[in-house]
């Protein structure tokens, strides 16, 4: 029997989300309904409110998500109902080229629900991501489902599925950040702390973070920045170039997105440094270099897709650390709200008031 939900919808670009009840069929071959306890408030649920990731509205919003395994559909062994997951938006389908080379992290054809979550008129929506969590429940591919240490409170749990998994994985995958290196994070909102906190993990000798704001970068200093640069009145560059020596850092990741922070990470990184883009530009940002700059600092300019993740590999890791109290997650959540809250919680996130708005269902 289909089940009846209360969800965050963005029926058309630009307008407030609203919070209708949605209609969530029962898992077909390879899915699994889960009964969400909590979901992140991220910049990417924004980007789809503003049509600015495509234009099939309407869009159920909602992807950083924990919760519980209400129903399983037919094929489905390896989880069952009561089950305590986190949910991923990539699910390797384990038989792509990227797949078959060993590297599912890369995964180009990742499983999501084949039914589709609909308004009760019948008329289907676009889950975010692929998992639409703002809901009271949702209708995921079995494999977007990571069984984690039930533990682990699902207001800090759901924000491995996205932003911190995004960070972690910039500089421990991506970055490869290893003992004794130099690291340079511009943007310390969540998915920069995050990387300033695997950074840190991976032994980095110096962390040094980048703001324009004087409260994250405090911030950023108890997730394991040992040295912190307001660029509002500073050049990053010069300042990194002398906290290492002349020379700039092993690997600068740029948590913004921006061409300017691009530009800054391109030039602060030492002679074959390693350049880490994980913050989502606007699809019309542009960047441009003087070739000669690319050929002759050389090095690796990387874009990191999800932290070069593999969820069923990796979250349950990071909730053990968490759990041991080597990853502070619960530093990430701001505040929990209510899902008629929700466009407060982008408010305040446009306005850099919060690390992580948590929507508890």
């Amino acid at each position: 029997m289909p089940y009846e939900v209360r969800a965050a919808v963005a029926v058309k670009k630009g307008a407030p989300a609203e919070v209708q009840t949605i209609r969530v069929p029962d898992p077909g071959p390879g899915e699994v309904v889960v009964a969400v306890q909590a979901c992140g408030v991220c910049h990417t649920d924004l980007h789809y409110r503003e049509g600015a990731i495509g234009d099939d509205f309407p869009y159920l919003l909602g992807h950083e998500a924990a919760g519980l395994i209400e129903a399983v559909g037919p094929g489905v062994t390896d989880l069952a109902p009561g089950d305590y997951v986190v949910l991923a938006w990539r699910a390797p389908c384990g038989q792509c080229r990227s797949c078959r080379r060993g590297r599912p992290w890369y995964c180009f054809d990742s499983r999501n629900a084949a039914q589709p979550m609909t308004l009760l008129d019948g008329t289907p929506l676009s889950a975010a991501l692929g998992i639409g969590a703002f809901a009271e429940k949702t209708l995921v591919a079995a494999g977007q489902a990571v069984k984690v240490d039930p533990a682990a409170r699902p207001e800090a749990a759901g924000l491995i599925g996205c932003g911190v998994m995004a960070g972690y994985g910039a500089a421990v995958h991506t970055g490869a950040v290893g003992s004794g290196d130099t690291v340079a994070v511009i943007g310390c909102g969540g998915v920069g702390n995050a990387a300033i906190a695997g950074a840190s993990r991976a032994g980095a000798r110096r962390v040094i973070a980048i703001d324009l704001d004087d409260g994250k970068l405090d911030a950023a200093e108890r997730f394991g920045a040992t040295d912190t640069v307001n660029s509002r009145g500073t050049d990053p560059v010069e300042a990194v170039r002398g906290l290492t020596g002349g020379h700039g850092a092993d690997v600068v990741i740029d948590a913004v997105g921006r061409p300017e922070t691009y530009r800054q990470a391109f030039y602060m990184r030492d002679l074959a440094g390693t350049l880490v883009q994980v913050g989502v530009p606007d699809p019309a940002m542009q960047i441009e270099l003087p070739l000669i700059d690319l050929f002759s600092r050389g090095g690796a300019l990387k874009s990191s897709w999800y932290g070069d993740c593999l969820p069923s590999r990796d979250f349950p890791v990071l909730i053990d650390l968490y759990l041991s109290g080597k990853l502070h997650l619960d530093r990430f959540v701001t505040e929990t709200v209510g899902l008629g809250d929700l466009e407060a919680a982008f408010a305040k996130m446009q306005r850099g008031e919060v690390l992580r708005s948590v929507v508890v269902l």
